[in-house]
This record gives C-alpha cells, structure tokens and sequence, in this order.
C-alpha cells in the first residue's frame, strides 16, 4: 500500500547483529594477535645471496680396525659439491656422509628406518659458507634482539648438521644447555619436498616455514629464540640437509646481560697498577673517564656507561676487574660527586629561587668550573647566582669530594681530555647546561 514502511523481519536484524559482531570479534582477535607477534618475534627466516654451486661440504668419516679390539681411527677425508638432487642422481659422498651419521632420538622404537639423522659433533665437518660474510647476524639482532645494549654483540659457532631423508621426520629434541640465546638453521642446496619447519614457543606461539625445498639460487636459513622449540615435518621427497648454528651473546665489557669481555689488558698495563692498588689498600680511589659517551646524566646512571667504555676507560674497567675490586661508575661535578644509583635531577624551580635570585648561572660552572663553597652572604649578584647552582647540586644528591674518603688519582702536568657529559637545565627562563664529568671509584681491599 502507499506510504507504507517496510520493516527488516526480527530474525533477520539479528542474524544481521550477531554476524556483525561476529566478524567484529575476529577483527579484534586477528589485531591482537598481529600486535603480540610483532611485540616479540620469536624467529625470522631469510635467504643467503650465494651460488650454491661453490659450496662444497668437507667431512671425514670414521674407520675401524677389523679383528681389534682398538678404538675407530679417523678415516677418509670426502667433499660434496651441491646442488643435490637424489632423485635424479645419488651423490657418493652423501651416501657415505649418511652411513656416518647416527640417529635423533626419537621414540620411534619400531620404525627405525623413520629415524633423522645427525653428524656426530667429534668429527670433523667444515663448510666453504661462512655465515659472518652474510649480514645473518645483523638481521638477527635486528629483529630478536632490537633492543640488545650497546657494546653486546652476536656470535654464531656451528653446532650440527641433520639429515632428514624421505619419509622421515624430526621430532622436538631435548634443548642444548650451551647459554645460546638463538638457534640459525641453514638448509643447504640439496632438493627435497615436504618438511616444514615449525617452531613453538613457550607462550603457545608458534610459526611454521615452508621454505623452497632445496631449489637452486639463493640458500634459505631461520633463526628463533632459544626458548622455543622446533621440529621438522615429514619429509615426502628428496633430503633435507640443515646445518644448524649457536648464537652466542658477547660483550665488550665484564658487565652485561651475559659478561665475557672481549679484550684483556696487557701485562705491563696491569703491571703499572699493581703497585697503585698495593699502596692504597684500605682507601677507595677513583680515576677520571676519558671517553665522550654523548648521554644525559639527568636520564642514566652512570654505571649504564659499562658496556660502552671504549680505549683506556675500557682497559682500565677491565684491568680493576681482574684484581678482584668492584668498580663504580659516579657523576661527579666541580668537586662534587652523586652517589652510584643517582641521576642528576636537576628541578627547576621557578618563584622558589634561593635570595629570589632568577639570574644566569655562573658562565666557569656551566662550562665545567668548581662548584663554590658556601659563602656568608653577599650582595654580589654572581654570589647568588653561585649559591643557587651549589643548592640544585646537593638537592639533586651530590655530596662534595671532601667529605668522602675518596682519593683521586690525576696528574695536572698530564694533559689529555676527561669525559664531559652534558645536563640541561633552566635557569632564569633560560636554558643551560652543567658540564659532568665521570669517576670511576674502587675500594681496594
């Protein structure tokens, strides 16, 4: 009839709802997950830019003396050149890399020709491929260690070469107890179908990598957490060859997520601090930094400045480490010094100035001069400006060198720079900035 309103039946208008709904609920779900994979990677895959007809695998399989009872002695020394394709032609060099081999462990009591295998880690195996000429380690960094403290670097140690022929497969085995904090799979050139690899991770993560089953061109490798899991599916066709790395974590430093210091002090260095720490037992020294760190010691600790000390703030740091001392990295300003867990916190203080004082401050303490003592007062405006800077210090923290009983160690005749880092803060409506240096203090027992 004319002028009459159609309506949507009820049912309908819910079913309408409740799909709405629906598909919002999976929106949300799918943006969930996307953001929680991307907040913590747990692996990432790439490919080697090389030809994989100049790779060759050396190994040396083992031989033993008939009718003895005498250990296997090393025996041939064989090469496989890639690519590989057992399906269209066997290798003899794999034939005999295979019968070397010993089997995962896996459970499968009653199938063991469903065994994977791996090379036994006492004999030798070397490749012509050599991971650190390839930017992995970087791309690894990047992306699961993104936020990995400067002065820590990555190393990668080949751990073992797996072999997975037709119709096997590799389950979750045991995780190696080496302090590794990543594994790199690298599957070399040889052609095979089927064998996925999957990693899982603790949290119920888990991803899955197809790869490009041994195809020429460019050579596949993964890498994951070493809190994860990995497994390899069956293979259909072909064999899968991986060579399997341990990432290690480095540091320059002995302070660190996992300390291993990379350089060690000469002999004749320690050699010149022997008889300075002898002569001061029962004192606490400290030498000044040299290094330009470029931080704000009103954001950081001093001691974050561990792992990056450089030239001979590194060589000292180590040095002190080796005699057994506990080395403390402190600010210290125009003789004053904060203690180890302080920043410098400068608060400005506006219509709180000490006298009502809202001038600059003093041009020698901004630049590095010596905080002045206190004064009786005065009606000289630079006296003012100078008791206004010695109170921020000390309510930032800062106690004066003098009431310490640390010693300095510096020689005036020696000239050289120290380190100057820099905090602003505003004075008078203007903005300035203490010049700080850095003491590194030890209490010689």
């Amino acid at each position: 009839m004319p002028g009459k309103v159609q309506h949507t039946p009820p049912k309908a208008r819910r079913r309408t709802t409740s799909l709405n709904e629906d598909n919002e609920a999976a929106f949300r779900a799918s943006v969930v997950g996307l953001l929680k994979s991307k907040a913590r990677p747990i692996a990432v895959s790439g490919r080697i830019p090389v030809d994989p007809s100049v790779l060759t695998l050396f190994f040396r399989s083992k031989a033993s003396i008939p009718l003895t009872d005498l250990p296997e002695q090393s025996g041939i020394t064989h090469s496989l050149d890639f690519p590989v394709d057992i399906d269209y032609d066997m290798p003899p060099a794999l034939d005999v890399l295979i019968a070397a081999c010993k089997p995962h462990l896996s459970g499968l009591d009653d199938y063991p020709e469903n065994e994977s295998l791996y090379y036994p880690s006492n004999l030798p195996l070397t490749t012509t491929l050599e991971i650190a000429n390839h930017p992995i380690i970087e791309a690894v960094r990047n992306t699961l260690f993104p936020a990995l403290p400067t002065g820590h670097y990555l190393t990668a140690v080949r751990d073992k070469l797996e072999i997975c022929l037709k119709g096997n497969r590799i389950p979750i085995q045991p995780r190696p107890n080496d302090n590794r904090v990543a594994t790199i799979l690298v599957t070399l050139p040889v052609r095979f179908r089927g064998g996925a690899l999957s990693v899982h991770n603790v949290d119920g993560t888990d991803e899955k990598f197809y790869g490009r089953g041994g195809k020429g061109g460019d050579m596949e490798w993964t890498a994951f957490m070493s809190d994860c899991d990995h497994e390899v599916e069956t293979v259909r066709a072909g064999c899968r060859l991986t060579v399997s790395y341990s990432v290690q974590l480095r540091s320059f430093g002995p302070a660190g997520i996992q300390p291993d210091p990379l350089i060690t002090p000469s002999d004749q260095f320690l050699d010149l601090l022997a008889p300075i720490l002898n002569m001061s037992r029962g004192r606490r020294i400290a030498f000044y930094l040299t290094g330009e760190y470029g931080v704000n010691p009103g954001d950081v600790l001093a001691e974050s400045l561990v792992p990056m000390l450089k030239g001979g703030d590194s060589i000292l740091y180590h040095a002190v480490k080796l005699y057994k001392l506990s080395p403390e990295l402190r600010w210290t300003a125009g003789g004053y010094i904060w203690p180890v867990d302080a920043t410098i916190d400068f608060i400005d203080e506006v219509g709180k100035e000490l006298n009502g004082s809202c001038g600059r401050m003093s041009v020698s303490m901004v630049n590095g001069g010596r905080v002045p003592p206190k004064r009786v007062p005065s009606s000289d405006p630079g006296d003012d400006e100078a008791a206004d800077l010695r109170t921020r210090v000390e309510r930032s923290g800062a106690i004066p060198v003098s009431d310490t009983d640390i010693v300095t160690l510096s020689d005036v005749s020696l000239a050289g720079p120290i380190t100057k880092e820099r905090v602003p803060f505003v004075a008078g409506g203007e903005m300035e900035k203490l010049v700080v240096n850095v003491f590194l203090v030890a209490f010689v027992r």
